[in-house]
């Protein structure tokens, strides 16, 4: 890419072969148009409701599920056929919902482009789409347009200012210039003789040169870096597709063993391929995916009301095991509103509380809150500040806001502190004529009139600058001569301020009796009484600092990428608590001059990244993760983009946000507000804790049906169940209990447990080993109500499969109880803190009583009633799994043997 901020106006001229006059002929331009192309973005593909849809169907346990329909088709069992195929189909429309809802398909790049544009062509002024626009053209820019190419400017008025948040980050509009920069080598941010397709004008005129358009522009470049970013499995979706082939290979070992067994004992092959059909349906959690889908659609649910919009169902879980975030700091950190911490007035540095714009907080000197009564020039130097103001502070009732320049509404604010209000000083101090702030000057000065005949220019700007222009000073309600030493405090408080992060500004003002004829600064702006200082900063959001201590005892590493100066950065940083001693802060330009290898080993030391770009923001990204960190990246602009898509889990603000960085996020905070984001990483942990839990839950079930079948296989029994009685219990007698294992409340201290390894599996080797033992809890009961009535009470095999299938799933549910908490005893965390689960545990009750007792479901589920005795049998060897693990939890405060499960 060409440096058009380094050539000064004619070379970038004569270099594009423009007129700075006469722009483009229109045979040159329409030359020039198909050269290039047009001056837009290439389409943002976006996903068609009929492919979202199709998507549902790509996880493998999901094929396994079908592979078990088509099967149970084969076999004529059209129940269980329907029933697994509606199951999957159900668990499709889910996921479908969600993220459907969720889908945009407009390409929200082509809408940060201006529609049209005022260009000069062959001397003649007319408006064009913006489309049309080639490099050479000459167009014109003013107030509130948005700039349609990237240009060079060739005439600004002096107070020409643009907003580049989206593209830079940086927080309040930059005034422009049209001198060439020395440095061929500059940062986006402060190539000030340039701008920005997607940016827009704050302020001024402007006449600029086009040099480059379409995907060739800086925002095209963005554009390109997205589209290049492959999506990837979230940790969720790998660990559930190593958990369903994992199911594939127990499936093929056991049920080809059941097979061998009954073939060699003399079985009948059809009736061999039904026991091992039978098995293969056991072993196959039908409901989990579904399960896990419902789960994750009610986390959402619940992050709706934490402000945050999830985009992708997955993503949910992603957060959970988030181990770093990197977050911008204006208006995710802060607060976007810039704040006066710092008056310095009659020789003495006033602090100010209070955050934000709104009017509420309290002067002190030495920690001691002051009387302002005592100290007129503080008062004084705040009028000051009020009347040289274009800003609007206005309240909506319940809020304040500012109509304005940031920092101008950041002094009103403060003066409203002090119950200066600006419409009030307004109707003594009448508006006259205003001298606006230009780059060259520093200053800006507004002109009014006091009474009938004396005039006052309230002058505000640099400090260092307005101090030349100084010949008194105003101290303690007298004004005198100001001396060399005064200067030099003054400058000595500035930098003291400045040191602290805070941006400062000097006030200052002249009384006439008679304005000259012409209201120029050089006239107007000297002679001046030097009134005092303000400074201000964007502060960090009250319940932030606790937001990131909460981080940094759940493991979580808190990164700062900003736009802004590495000073006010490092400031921030340091007073919420993730800046420490051996800290590095590094700006873009820093970045740049360290390698790979050496930037990989000094990451884990640079908490604050300061005037970066797109480039930059993506590079930090990929060497997080490159470290087997799961990375979090929150962002606004279009400049965040690369970076929120390449993360694992893309945070996009949803007041502030552009439209590309929401399309790309795979969350949007809906209060921009960091705090939220640390509260969805609670959320999803809990999540996940709840899909461990169920998952635990169904597989421990589906380990005791296995064992059953395994079992009496082995000892040469009956089968004890029919596939129907086992797809009943793994679809819909288990399914309620695990729904409500999946929202099951969120453990007091979640947050204060490191982030769980990234290569942890659903299931460890521990947890398969409880699993087991419970399955084997499970199993033990199933099949002593099956050999109890089958042979001591001697009631036939269908009566016995009854028994035996409602033991089994009365089991399931006390079981359901157990799984809450794996080392903790349901009596201690609470038998109603889940008041869902024992809802679930009634319906499935109720559920498995209709297939026993309802003459219709007897012939589909070949059951039978049972009488009183039967239902004192299996109501006591149903609790057994309950109790059972109660005493192996009550051993385990002992041992220990069951911790970090």
């Amino acid at each position: 890419m060409k440096q058009w901020w380094h050539l000064d106006i004619q070379e970038t001229a004569q270099a594009l072969s423009a007129d700075l006059d006469r722009g483009l002929s229109q045979e040159e331009a329409g030359s020039r148009l198909d050269k290039y192309g047009l001056n837009q973005l290439q389409e943002v593909k976006g996903h068609s409701p009929l492919s979202i849809f199709f998507e549902q169907f790509q996880d493998f346990i999901v094929w396994i599920l079908i592979g078990a329909a088509l099967v149970s088709g084969f076999l004529k069992e059209w129940i269980d056929a329907l029933a697994i195929i509606a199951i999957v189909i159900i668990n499709a429309i889910l996921g479908f919902i969600q993220e459907y809802r969720a889908e945009k398909s407009l390409a929200a790049l082509k809408k940060l482009s201006s529609p049209t544009s005022k260009v000069i062509r062959a001397g003649q002024h007319s408006v064009l789409s913006s489309s049309e626009l080639v490099p050479g053209d000459l167009i014109e820019i003013e107030s509130g347009d948005n700039i349609p190419a990237d240009s060079r400017l060739a005439w600004v008025t002096s107070n020409f200012s643009v907003q580049e948040a989206s593209l830079t980050g940086e927080s309040t509009p930059v005034a422009k210039i049209i001198l060439s920069l020395e440095e061929k080598v500059f940062p986006l941010a402060e190539r000030a003789n340039m701008v920005y397709m997607g940016t827009s004008t704050a302020a001024g005129k402007a006449r600029a040169l086009v040099v480059e358009t379409g995907m060739r522009t800086e925002l095209g470049r963005i554009a390109g870096m997205i589209q290049e970013i492959k999506p990837e499995a979230t940790p969720l979706q790998r660990k559930l597709e190593e958990f369903g082939k994992w199911i594939v290979y127990l499936c093929f070992v056991l049920v080809g063993l059941v097979f061998l067994l009954e073939w060699l004992r003399g079985g009948k092959l059809i009736e061999v391929f039904l026991t091992a059909v039978s098995l293969a349906v056991a072993a196959i959690p039908e409901g989990l995916p579904a399960v896990v889908t419902i789960a994750l659609a009610l986390g959402v649910q619940k992050m709706v009301k934490r402000h945050a919009l999830i985009r992708k169902l997955p993503s949910v879980e992603t957060l959970g095991c988030a181990t770093v975030i990197c977050s911008d700091k204006t208006g995710t950190l802060t607060k976007n509103e810039m704040t006066v911490q710092a008056v310095f007035a009659d020789n003495l540095t006033f602090k100010v509380s209070g955050i934000g714009y709104e009017p509420k907080g309290d002067f002190s000197l030495d920690e001691k809150k002051i009387n302002l009564l005592d100290y007129p020039g503080l008062s004084k130097a705040l009028t000051c500040g009020v009347l040289c103001n274009g800003a609007e502070l206005i309240s909506n009732g319940s809020s304040y806001k500012i109509f304005g320049d940031p920092t101008e509404g950041a002094i009103l604010t403060v003066a409203a502190k002090a119950g200066l209000w600006k419409e009030a000083q307004e109707k003594e101090f009448v508006f006259v004529d205003e001298i606006p702030f230009d780059s060259e000057r520093k200053k800006m000065t507004i002109i009014r009139r006091q009474g009938q005949t004396g005039y006052i220019a309230f002058v505000k700007g640099a400090p260092d600058i307005l101090l030349e222009d100084c010949l008194e000073i105003e101290e303690k309600g007298a004004v005198r001569r100001i001396t060399e030493e005064d200067k030099t405090g003054i400058l000595k408080t500035n930098s003291t301020l400045a040191d602290s992060a805070l941006r400062v500004l000097g006030m200052a003002w002249r009384k006439f009796d008679q304005l000259p004829e012409k209201y120029e600064a050089k006239a107007i702006e000297k002679d001046l009484t030097f009134m005092g200082l303000v400074g201000m900063i964007d502060p960090p959001r009250e319940e932030v600092k606790k937001a990131i201590e909460e981080c940094a005892s759940a493991g979580i590493k808190t990164v700062m990428i900003t736009g802004d100066h590495k000073n006010t950065a490092v400031a921030i940083a340091r007073e919420l608590g993730f800046f420490g001693k051996d800290s590095l802060a590094l700006t873009g330009e820093e970045l740049d001059k360290l390698n790979d290898d050496e930037f990989y080993q000094r990451i884990e030391r640079i908490p604050v990244y300061a005037r970066v770009s797109p480039e930059h923001k993506l590079r930090i990204v990929r060497a997080w993760r490159k470290r087997g960190e799961i990375v979090a990246m929150t962002g606004d602009g279009v400049n965040d983009a690369p970076a929120v898509k390449e993360a694992d889990i893309g945070v996009a603000m949803g007041i502030t946000g552009t439209d590309v960085t929401k399309e790309v996020a795979d969350m949007v905070v809906t209060d921009d507000n960091f705090a939220s984001i640390v509260a969805a990483v609670e959320e999803g942990r809990g999540i996940y804790d709840n899909i461990k839990k169920f998952v635990h839950y169904l597989l421990s079930c589906n380990a005791g049906e296995i064992l059953v079948m395994f079992v009496s296989s082995l000892a040469g029994l009956p089968i004890p169940l029919l596939p129907i009685h086992i797809l009943w219990v793994n679809l819909v007698t288990d399914g309620f209990p695990a729904l409500a294992l999946g929202v099951d409340p969120v453990s007091p201290g979640i947050m204060r447990r490191p982030p769980r390894p990234k290569n942890e599996g659903v299931i460890t080797k521990k947890r398969a080993v409880l699993l087991l033992i419970q399955g084997s809890f499970i199993a033990f009961c199933s099949l002593l109500a099956f050999v109890l009535v089958l042979f001591v009470e001697k009631e036939g095999l269908v009566r016995a499969r009854t028994a035996a299938f409602i033991v089994l799933s009365c089991s399931q549910l006390f079981h359901s109880f157990n799984c809450r908490n794996m080392s903790e005893s349901l009596f201690k965390i609470g038998l109603f803190t889940n008041k869902k689960l024992i809802l679930a545990t009634g319906v499935s009750f109720f559920l498995q009583m209709a297939v026993v007792y309802i003459p219709f479901l007897q012939k589909i589920f070949k059951t039978e009633a049972l009488g009183i005795f039967d239902w004192v049998l299996v109501v006591s060897i149903s609790s057994f799994p309950l109790w059972a693990m109660e005493v192996v939890k009550l051993i385990n405060r002992k041992k220990d043997f069951l911790k970090g499960l």
